[in-house]
């Protein structure tokens, strides 16, 4: 089985982002779980650009990483330079790496445009660089930047510039697809006529500005690169580079090749999800492979086929990369969504409570409800539909106020009246709004009953306005979201009023909050006939 080498530039190119920012310490955490991931290597940034990158190789000797080799990454010497006397190249020296990535020109429009050099001068610029970084030991990966189309304007002259780094002894010749608007079969042909003109191991660097960034490094290792370069979830500049979320297990589970682990490929999702929250970023719901709808389905027939034979609807057992099968419970569901969601969560459910539950469904969404990203609202319908159960309490009134003050501005009071039994609560309490307000006065009559809520915190709300063409009587769905230290859920509610909506979310997620008290009380559903 062939062996394909990653070689991670989250922390350089990824950083390119717009919106993007890492710390040092985001860049060492990073960089710490890639090594653990079984990247093979990880591009620190460059030195010679900033202090923060400069720190990071000084810092980045302290964590001892186990299997991935630090990269520093800079240009080839100037122009009018010695290689000893080159700033840049001293400085990926000072970083005192086991490799270094050196990026020099391999189109003759940016030789004589941007470097405003001879074709022969960039020639030897290229050489002496990687044979300076060679003779120090280091182990040298050159990246022929704007390769491909250099190719296609010159191909003579981009070969030559490969030859050029062969020649000082580079380790890894690597094609760069710098302006992201190749298209496979052409990264094909190049790369299978580099192949054949040049004796050195290939890799290759693809950004994804014609959307194949994926496509194109697969072409290429199909073609004879044996190393890939990109980053975690496709971060980078313009509309991103190359994502190793998403090459990694298409080479590994579907062409064959040697990459990481199997045990390793199984921390896929996590890595992706984790460097997301890193880089304070939404993780991509629709990311292949470990989104968190990547296994997600909500066709009534799919998820029926999918009850009777997982890979039915599925491209692979996303276990294989550390995700899980979901199915998602909306008007458009069938019976076996809410079979699948109950199974999934430990609970039996006949097909005749399916049913009453799923019309149950279909009629709130058509009053603006949604389900898809509330399945705790699913849960709590399907356990009200047992035999046995019992609410934890029940609501009497509420009452929300938001007033100006003198000297205080601005506060939001609620009142809740609520019945545990047969004792009936009245409390109040103060709020930053009045959902806030609603949510410290609910529990404050609950928790003296159900300790388990004093850990219970609002995390999350959202509100969209349904259909704005009525005005202030326009349909309003909440979403709200809680999270009680081990757990987190969302919960919806919708109504013509705000508040409304925001209570019935409100309400049923502190009911939610007390499910697992609930199940110990109460007897079992009945068996799925």
């Amino acid at each position: 089985m062939s062996q394909v080498f990653l070689y991670d530039t989250t922390l350089r190119d990824g950083a390119q982002r717009e919106d993007l920012s890492l710390s040092l310490d985001d860049k060492l955490t990073i960089a710490r779980k890639l090594d653990k991931f079984g990247v093979h290597y990880i591009e620190g940034g460059w030195p010679g650009s900033n202090p923060k990158d400069a720190e990071f190789f000084v810092r980045v000797r302290e964590l001892n990483l186990k299997q991935a080799r630090i990269s520093a990454f800079g240009s080839t010497r100037r122009k009018d330079s010695r290689c000893e006397a080159d700033p840049n190249l001293r400085a990926l020296v000072d970083a005192a790496t086991p490799a270094v990535t050196l990026v020099g020109k391999s189109w003759d429009f940016h030789v004589h445009h941007i470097l405003n050099a001879t074709l022969e001068e960039n020639l030897a610029m290229i050489q002496e660089s990687v044979a300076y970084m060679k003779s120090l030991g280091k182990e040298v990966i050159y990246d022929a930047e704007h390769f491909f189309d250099g190719y296609k304007a010159n191909p003579a002259y981009a070969i030559a510039t490969l030859q050029a780094a062969a020649s000082g002894g580079a380790d890894w010749l690597v094609l760069c697809e710098t302006n992201g608007g190749a298209l496979p079969w052409e990264v094909w042909e190049i790369v299978s006529a580099v192949r054949a003109k040049v004796n050195a191991p290939l890799g290759v660097h693809v950004h994804n500005d014609s959307g194949c960034a994926v496509a194109n490094s697969l072409a290429a290792v199909r073609a004879g690169c044996t190393q890939v370069q990109g980053t975690i979830n496709g971060y980078g500049e313009r509309v991103g580079n190359a994502d190793l979320i998403t090459i990694l297990p298409n080479l590994q589970l579907k062409m064959g090749l040697k990459v990481i682990d199997d045990e390793q490929l199984r921390g896929l999702t996590k890595l992706s999800r984790l460097v997301a929250e890193i880089a304070n970023l939404k993780h991509d719901n629709h990311q292949p492979y470990t989104g968190l709808s990547a296994f997600a389905h909500k066709g009534g027939i799919h998820v029926a086929a999918v009850l009777k034979n997982v890979t039915s609807y599925q491209h692979i057992d996303p276990a294989l990369v550390g995700n899980e099968t979901r199915a998602l419970v909306s008007e458009l569901s069938g019976r076996g969504n809410l079979i699948y969601q109950a199974r999934a969560h430990g609970l039996a459910i006949t097909p005749q409570e399916a049913d009453r539950v799923l019309q149950r469904i279909k009629e709130l969404e058509h009053e603006g409800f949604t389900f898809e990203a509330a399945e705790a609202s699913v849960d709590l319908m399907m356990q009200r539909a047992r035999r046995n159960y019992r609410a934890p309490f029940d609501l009497i009134d509420f009452m929300a106020l938001v007033e100006h003050r003198q000297g205080r501005g601005l506060v939001a009071e609620a009142m809740v009246k609520v019945r545990i039994d047969e004792e009936v609560r009245l409390t109040a309490a103060e709020g930053d709004g009045p959902v806030d307000a609603l949510a410290q006065a609910l529990r404050k009559a609950l928790v003296d009953v159900y300790p388990q809520l004093q850990s219970v915190r609002l995390t999350d709300y959202k509100v969209r306005i349904l259909n704005s063409d009525k005005g202030t009587g326009a349909t309003t769905r909440v979403l709200i979201n809680f999270h009680d230290g081990d757990r987190s859920w969302t919960t919806v509610g919708a109504s013509s009023n705000i508040i409304d909506a925001s209570w019935r979310a409100l309400s049923d997620s502190m009911e939610y909050a007390l499910l697992p008290a609930q199940e110990q009380e109460e007897a079992p559903l009945a068996a799925a006939s």
